[in-house]
């Protein structure tokens, strides 16, 4: 497809409730300055039902224009209906990129709309930029099983599609809204939709865990030693600092905690205020997970370890003598 702008879009996954979900209101602060740099406007684009609430959020958050799609068949996320609805979007208005958040839906919707449109698709990105020579979009990822980074150009195809991972970006703060909105009736017949949700069933795990949503995250690795030395030197930690605990894959591989905690390229990406990594060596496919932090802490008993290079604070030490006097000195403060 020929782009016929060069406007950037910016796909807001919504709920059930019609609220925009965080990741594509993240996406729209990078969006801006890709837009810029594209010479184009930073489009939102909202599919979903009773949707005024995500408009709203869209409209705060910057967005040039908004394009929204609303109908009953979109209430509940099916591919059919949700790409059939961007594939019509994108071969009227001509965007020349399309940035989709890398969530479970984002993950599946990606594909069918790349395909249907024949281009490519940049998946599970952790950095985003314009290339000063071509002006492609750069797109960056983990490779080879996250032992490097590789950025990618999608040189002829339009539009130029990648996923990226949900808390990557902050969301940038509220502005005036400005946005021009513009409602698209498109609707997908029954017959066309092959899928139908019949019943959500969320894992409590999930639930209780919210990484992303966290502002100090205490992590352990393979040097907590088992499952005994995040209950007995993490969670205390994580519970005097009102505190999440994430976990390395190596912790989660060795079944010492459960999936819900990993932080990295195969986990949670997250960016809190404060990170606290502890017994991690700081491999490539953790730093992915992590390195967005305001303030990273590392831990660590080999000075060696990888996750000095971006850690702000580091501790050499073993964690088993330095998380006890960390944990009495915040105690402490707080008593105070």
């Amino acid at each position: 497809m020929i782009a016929k702008t060069k406007d950037l879009w910016v796909f807001v996954e919504t709920r059930e409730n019609g609220t925009a979900k965080n990741v594509g209101l993240e996406l729209l602060n990078p969006g801006r300055r890709l837009a810029e740099k594209q010479g184009g406007a930073l489009v939102a684009v909202v599919i979903g039902h009773n949707t005024d609430a995500a408009v709203e959020a869209c409209a705060r958050h910057d967005a040039d224009k908004i394009l929204v799609v609303d109908g009953p068949e979109y209430e509940s996320y099916t591919t059919d209906a949700y790409a059939n609805a961007m594939y019509h979007l994108v071969t009227k208005y001509g965007p020349t990129t399309l940035v989709i958040g890398a969530t479970p839906n984002g993950r599946d919707f990606g594909p069918r709309v790349s395909c249907r449109l024949r281009t490519g698709l940049t998946a599970d990105c952790t950095a985003l930029d314009v290339d000063e020579e071509s002006g492609n979009i750069a797109w960056t990822r983990p490779a080879f099983g996250g032992n490097l980074m590789a950025t990618i150009l999608c040189a002829e195809a339009r539009p130029q599609i990648g996923t990226v991972r949900p808390g990557v970006f902050k969301k940038a703060p509220e502005t005036e809204p400005h946005a021009e909105i513009i409602r698209e009736d498109y609707h997908v017949p029954e017959e066309d939709i092959r899928t139908r949700l019949l019943r959500e069933i969320h894992d409590a795990a999930e639930e209780i865990v919210d990484l992303e949503g966290a502002d100090i995250i205490v992590s352990g690795g393979r040097g907590v030693g088992g499952p005994e030395g995040f209950a007995t030197h993490i969670k205390p930690l994580a519970d005097a600092l009102g505190a999440t605990v994430g976990a390395s894959r190596a912790a989660v591989d060795s079944g010492w905690i459960s999936h819900a905690h990993q932080v990295g390229q195969t986990g949670k990406t997250v960016a809190p205020k404060l990170y606290i990594a502890c017994g991690i060596s700081g491999a490539i496919q953790h730093q992915a997970g992590m390195s967005g932090s305001d303030c990273i802490v590392a831990i660590n008993k080999d000075p060696d370890a990888p996750i000095f290079e971006i850690a702000h604070y580091g501790i050499v030490g073993n964690l088993f003598e330095v998380l006890p006097l960390l944990t009495a000195e915040v105690l402490k403060l707080k008593a105070e």
